[in-house]
């Protein structure tokens, strides 16, 4: 009877309120337990205390990027860093000037952790189904031991699957011009050229592999987004209930690459017992045989299971898909906002180092483009996606000093390094708001004829070249491993892009709205473009 009445008290209008009330008690707790900064460090928002934290971590949904680009101006130019707010339950971040970097950099993962701060930002333990697939090294260590070694002879792979991935985005493009969303364009060409490299010939063109695998990335990132809307006590629930879709597509994917995996491993085992069959047998050079090969070599089995195997891509199916897709776009974007002549330079590029009919492009032909190279490197310095990078905890016992500054960060401060302000700089670049294709094209040049007048040699300045203002791929030691193999996998799209297709140029580029700390991408862009006329047609 007494049940029967309790329950007769529950209405929804009750119910909604203790979850509320849940919530902002969340909330309240984890601003007590959050680290406490130096009261004289300077910071953007509302300033300190309770109710400023609540008005900071609402408004940095829409203002976070303003707020760095403003303690850029003020603080990081002069050699400071700055507290910004980075959401509700979690400290403000430490924004360093570019003048720490090399500073911060030094420092070992017993001080400051890379992997630990990813994987927080990330939502790990929720995210990827098991905390120590994003935890733990080992995925990692087998891109970093086997893929650039491995890239040369992967290049016509690559090239064989960009062509494929384009001629299915672009199969319904004729001679007359037609408008394409360029979106799904580059989300149908970017995921089966990565699973070229990492799953293989046999699943890369497997849609519904393909189709579970988008649809798991597009799920972390939509719960890293909600997840940062609730307190750190609802995280251990919410986080595993927001997950079951993270299960379901893996489920999904797992179906359709084990059998994959299982052959491989019987077949590499095979060959390690020396079988006279698999004597002068190799195993394909894609991400499944270098985590068996590592397993092998570290002798451990536990990694050797194929739930493990194919837990471990997804990581870097999340790391790659989205990335590359939203770098393609933008580089379409800005690209197609410049005058035709830069199109047609480019174009002209291509032409003069395309491999004869048939031949798949070679490493050297690809290292050879370096006005595309640069067009692209010029889009990743405009048009970024992350306010700011480089992304590092606090995990020293005592904290961590900051050099000159009397300032002592707390354990579990989040630190990082302004993006977006250096790449929009004019300090640093001329016209450093307008998209200029080949401005690195022309200082590599530059560079190039001066070294030589000296009679030394030029550094390189691709895509792939990072600094201290320009670190689109992370710096130092925990820079991007997989950044060789995605230089290579956009010029060679480009390159299939630009030869093939004729593209109308756009009055100017699609505005871009931002969440927080990363750009909202312009999903509904569009571009018209229709097939080159083949000559004598």
């Amino acid at each position: 009877m007494a049940l029967s009445e309790l329950l007769d008290t529950l209405t929804c209008g009750r119910v909604l309120g203790c979850c509320v009330l849940l919530v902002i008690a969340g909330f309240v707790l984890d601003y007590a337990t959050l680290p406490r900064f130096p009261e004289d460090m300077p910071a953007v928002g509302y300033g300190r205390g309770l109710w400023a934290h609540l008005r900071n971590n609402i408004a940095y949904f829409s203002s976070q990027r303003a707020w760095i680009n403003d303690g850029y101006v003020k603080y990081s130019k002069k050699g400071l860093p700055f507290l910004v707010p980075a959401g509700m339950s979690r400290p403000p971040d430490v924004v360093l000037p570019q003048s720490l970097l090399a500073w911060l950099l030094e420092h070992p993962d017993s001080a400051v952790d890379a992997r630990l701060a990813h994987h927080n930002v990330i939502y790990g333990d929720y995210n990827f189904l098991e905390p120590r697939v994003s935890r733990d090294s080992f995925g990692l260590r087998a891109i970093q031991k086997s893929l650039n070694r491995s890239l040369p002879g992967l290049i016509p792979a690559i090239d064989d699957e960009v062509r494929y991935a384009v001629e299915m985005a672009l199969d319904h493009v004729g001679d007359e011009w037609t408008s394409v969303n360029v979106w799904d364009m580059w989300l149908t060409i970017v995921p089966p050229v990565t699973n070229r490299m990492l799953v293989g010939a046999a699943v890369c063109r497997d849609e519904q592999y393909l189709g579970a695998m988008v649809a798991f990335t597009h799920a972390v990132l939509r719960n890293c987004i909600l997840l940062r809307m609730f307190p750190l006590v609802l995280h251990p629930v919410l986080g595993r209930l927001l997950a079951i879709s993270n299960w379901l597509h893996w489920r999904r994917a797992h179906r359709r690459v084990e059998p994959v995996i299982e052959k491989r491993l019987d077949d590499m085992a095979r060959k390690a017992r020396d079988e006279p069959q698999f004597r002068d047998w190799l195993p394909p050079e894609d991400f499944i045989t270098w985590l068996i090969r590592l397993a092998m070599a570290e002798d451990r089995s536990l990694e050797l299971d194929p739930v493990v195997i194919s837990k471990r891509l997804l990581p870097i199916e999340f790391a790659a898909i989205d990335t590359t897709v939203l770098t393609g776009l933008l580089w379409t974007l800005d690209l197609l906002s410049s005058p035709p002549s830069v199109v047609d330079a480019l174009t002209a590029e291509l032409r003069a180092h395309q491999p004869a009919p048939r031949d798949a492009w070679s490493k050297a032909a690809l290292l050879s483009l370096i006005g595309v190279d640069s067009s692209i490197r010029e889009s990743q310095r405009l048009s970024n996606f992350h306010t700011t990078l480089v992304e590092r905890i606090v995990v020293a016992p005592h904290g961590l000093p900051l050099p000159r500054l009397g300032w002592t960060l707390p354990r579990g401060a989040y630190l990082t390094v302004n993006l977006d302000g250096s790449h929009h700089d004019d300090d640093l670049y001329n016209d450093a708001r307008v998209y200029d294709a080949l401005r690195f094209a022309r200082i590599r040049q530059s560079d190039r004829e001066r070294d030589s007048d000296r009679g030394g040699t030029a550094s390189p300045l691709s895509m792939v070249t990072m600094s201290d203002h320009h670190f689109p791929f992370g710096h130092g030691r925990h820079t991007c491993p997989g950044r060789f193999f995605v230089a290579h996998e956009l010029r060679l799209i480009a390159a299939h892009l630009l030869l093939n297709y004729d593209f109308k140029m756009l009055d100017e580029r699609p505005r871009r709205r931002w969440i927080g700390s990363g750009m909202i991408p312009p999903f509904g862009a569009r571009v018209e473009l229709r097939r080159k006329r083949q000559a004598g047609s």
